[in-house]
């Protein structure tokens, strides 16, 4: 399976007057968390909450400032998450997909809304 993009909508809901970023991102199913690059914290007036260790592709671990909240619009979907500031790009982990209910189409190098529950988020809580 190759990369895989997408493009999601990143806002401050705390301050709502800021301007929406539309953003193309890599979707990583193999990453927990959303990662936003520096610039797009400072857009989004993000303030840093705590500190966070993450542990790099390389197996490396840094430590990195943890922001939020941010809210990801993706088509029909939403979702209120924190992020780390790193790297240079906008990664979309599994927690904020999971919390929308989406799923990857790797024959499609696609991110889509799970066709199982197409009009509402559907998820585990058992």
């Amino acid at each position: 399976m190759g990369l895989v993009f997408s493009n999601i909508e990143l806002s401050n809901p705390v301050q709502p007057e800021l301007k929406r970023l539309q953003v193309k991102c890599l979707v990583d199913t193999g990453s927990t968390y959303l990662c936003i690059p520096s610039h797009i914290a400072a857009q989004l007036n993000l303030k840093p909450l705590e500190t966070r260790e993450a542990t790099l592709a390389n197996g490396t671990s840094e430590s990195v400032p943890y922001v939020g909240p941010i809210r990801i619009t993706f088509e029909n979907r939403n979702c209120f998450v924190g992020a780390l500031v790193l790297g240079d790009e906008v990664l979309l982990g599994a927690v904020p997909m999971e919390d929308m209910d989406l799923i990857v189409q790797p024959k499609l190098f696609k991110l889509s809304v799970n066709p199982e529950s197409p009009n509402i988020a559907r998820g585990h809580v058992k």
